[in-house]
């Protein structure tokens, strides 16, 4: 499938290379040149102008935004109409509000395109290991986009949601999630570390990931930084 890719930050950047090695075609853009340049060099092609990556784009354009939350959407949506066609599809791919996404929906069907929201997990690791998606929007649209869906996400990994604003309601609630963990996890660690006992914080973290109920990918993740830490000097206020 062709696509239009606007954005390539870190997670925006892998989610393009994953994409060309899932037999894609990319046409991207960027404000700063070198990530254009750093894509093509991996096979995507190249755009100096959103109008130009459009018109690199064959019909139905499918165009999406991997950009911060917040006016940078409304900037590239209100470019992006000026060059779509009944029909077309913007997918935001970020952490928009989820009101805000319904918003946007409706002023973007009311010109006759379609727009639909994916909250997207995974981080820089998603090239490797996938991204998990919750996306939401007009369901015939989402049936068009699933050869990118699939691509992206692991086997088991992506879900329909609901109307528009649904994917990022559920990425909202994840981020909540996602957030009490890593503080549940930091006062754990913070009571260790003070307890009148010398705990080897890598240590109980390894064992936590073989049988334990809290194990999950952030242990993992807070495991590999007590390797490398073990007191997390590095880690700044």
């Amino acid at each position: 499938m062709k696509i239009g890719f606007v954005g390539l930050g870190k997670m925006g950047a892998n989610m393009v290379e994953r994409l060309l090695l899932g037999g894609h075609e990319v046409v991207v853009y960027n404000r700063s040149e070198g990530k254009v340049k750093e894509a093509v060099a991996k096979g995507a092609i190249g755009s100096t102008s959103i109008a130009d990556l459009c018109g690199k784009l064959e019909r139905r354009k499918v165009i999406w935004l991997m950009v911060p939350s917040g006016q940078a959407v409304d900037d590239n949506i209100n470019e992006v109409v000026k060059h779509l066609n009944p029909g077309d599809i913007i997918i935001d791919g970020g952490n928009s509000y989820w009101r805000d996404t319904q918003a946007r929906n409706a002023r973007v069907e009311a010109m006759g395109f379609e727009y639909l929201d994916c909250g997207t997990s995974g981080g820089v690791w998603g090239l490797q290991n996938g991204y998990c998606l919750m996306y939401g929007g007009n369901k015939e649209a989402v049936d068009h986009i699933l050869p990118v869906l699939e691509t992206l996400a692991p086997v088991g990994g992506h879900a329909y949601c609901g109307t528009s604003g649904a994917g990022h309601f559920v990425k909202m609630v994840h981020n909540g999630i996602e957030y009490g963990m890593m503080q549940a996890y930091a006062e754990g660690f913070e009571i260790m570390e003070k307890s009148p006992f010398n705990i080897d914080l890598e240590k109980i973290t390894g064992i936590w990931q073989h049988g334990s109920v809290v194990r999950s990918w952030l242990l993992d993740l807070a495991n590999l930084a007590f390797k490398e830490d073990p007191k997390l000097e590095k880690v700044k206020d």
